[in-house]
């Protein structure tokens, strides 16, 4: 994936110049880095897919690595959610330890 930018209009967005599976897109973002590693991503995806699948058709292809990537950033997304609600559940158990040994009486002494 090629990559270059340019300034924009002064607003931060400037204007991006990826190359995803040999097709040119001109992006606008905040940080042209961090859509260039998103450009990569979603090129290498697509280049696996299309060695695996036995199709050259670029729109099946795209279809076939955003389906990929939606799976990926779903299981993703069951993980967090599941390590937030356990994380959630400990911090509600200290908070309630913590609370009875506050209003516990204090011994002299």
């Amino acid at each position: 994936m090629s990559q270059s930018t340019s300034n924009g209009n002064g607003n931060g967005a400037g204007s991006v110049r990826v190359e995803i599976y040999d097709q040119t897109y001109h992006l606008r973002g905040s940080d042209p880095e961090y859509i260039g590693e998103l450009a990569d991503y979603v090129d290498s995806k697509m280049r696996l897919i299309s060695k695996q699948a036995a199709t050259v058709d670029s729109l099946r292809v795209a279809v076939l690595a955003a389906l990929n990537i939606a799976d990926e950033f779903h299981m993703l997304k069951r993980k967090y959610d599941s390590i937030a609600t356990d994380y959630n559940e400990r911090a509600e158990q200290l908070a309630g330890a913590l609370d009875e040994v506050l209003a516990e009486p204090r011994r002299a002494g």
